[in-house]
């Protein structure tokens, strides 16, 4: 059994018994206690499950957990990816960031570089003000505090006059067709955001490939998307879903077995 039918059956199994016990699934699964532990390791490092002494706990019973709650893990995976994001932003660009703990980091990484940024995101305005550059503008509207992201016809209206170098952006869940997000409006703003843009380059690690949860609106389709960066290399089935000219990037060389 591959890495990636692992890690279903043990979100599977996450699901059912909310704790698992990292020598329990090595038994399970009949591999080494070390694969076991690599296992234990992806799902937590990508924000998937929270790492407990001895094996992982179940982040929610909602197989897409709030903003808050993604933000408390702290994943070497995000980071990398988040600076390989870094070499799509050049000074005196004027880009969009939208609401993601990976893309957050990213609003860390930027900060001191003459450019301006767009957002909607409240954690990614604050990132980018601990410093004078870049500039920010921060789309008003209602706030959505479970997910910390801004909404509003207004913004709406404002990112349809404008017009951005790179719209930086992620999402839940990636089905054949295009990105899925769990609101509504996150994903109408995205998509305007993404029409305005010279330049997609979307984060999205490789589970979201396989998650079958609930993110039912489309925000942008497959073909939009200029880069994609991802934590492992995708499937050869997977990867023909993408425009042939989409660059995508894995921050990890090798997919595990």
């Amino acid at each position: 059994m591959k890495q990636e039918e692992r890690l279903r059956a043990i979100k599977q199994l996450l699901t059912k018994k909310h704790q698992l016990d990292t020598k329990d699934l090595a038994k399970y699964f009949n591999v080494s206690f070390d694969t076991a532990r690599r296992d234990v390791l992806r799902l937590t490092s990508t924000g998937q499950a929270i790492r407990v002494h001895g094996g992982l706990l179940e982040i929610s019973h909602d197989d897409v957990p709030n903003f808050l709650t993604r933000n408390q893990i702290d994943s070497p995976v995000k980071t990398q990816m988040a600076q390989m994001a870094k070499h799509f932003v050049h000074p005196n660009q004027c880009d969009f960031i939208g609401p993601s703990t990976t893309l957050k980091k990213l609003s860390q990484l930027i900060n001191g570089m003459d450019l301006q940024i767009v957002t909607n995101s409240i954690d990614n305005s604050l990132e980018l003000m601990r410093s004078n550059l870049p500039s920010v503008r921060l789309l008003g509207g209602k706030i959505d505090k479970q997910h910390r992201f801004s909404y509003s016809i207004s913004a709406l209206e404002i990112l349809k006059r404008m017009n951005f170098n790179t719209a930086f952006i992620g999402t839940s869940n990636v089905k054949s067709d295009g990105l899925y997000l769990t609101k509504m409006s996150d994903a109408e703003l995205i998509r305007i955001a993404a029409q305005r843009a010279n330049r997609v380059v979307v984060i999205a690690e490789s589970y979201k490939f396989n998650n079958q949860n609930t993110s039912p609106y489309l925000s942008i389709p497959l073909d939009n998307i200029d880069v994609l960066i991802t934590d492992t290399p995708l499937s050869t089935e997977i990867r023909q879903n993408f425009a042939t000219n989409t660059q995508i990037i894995p921050v990890l060389k090798k997919r595990a077995n």
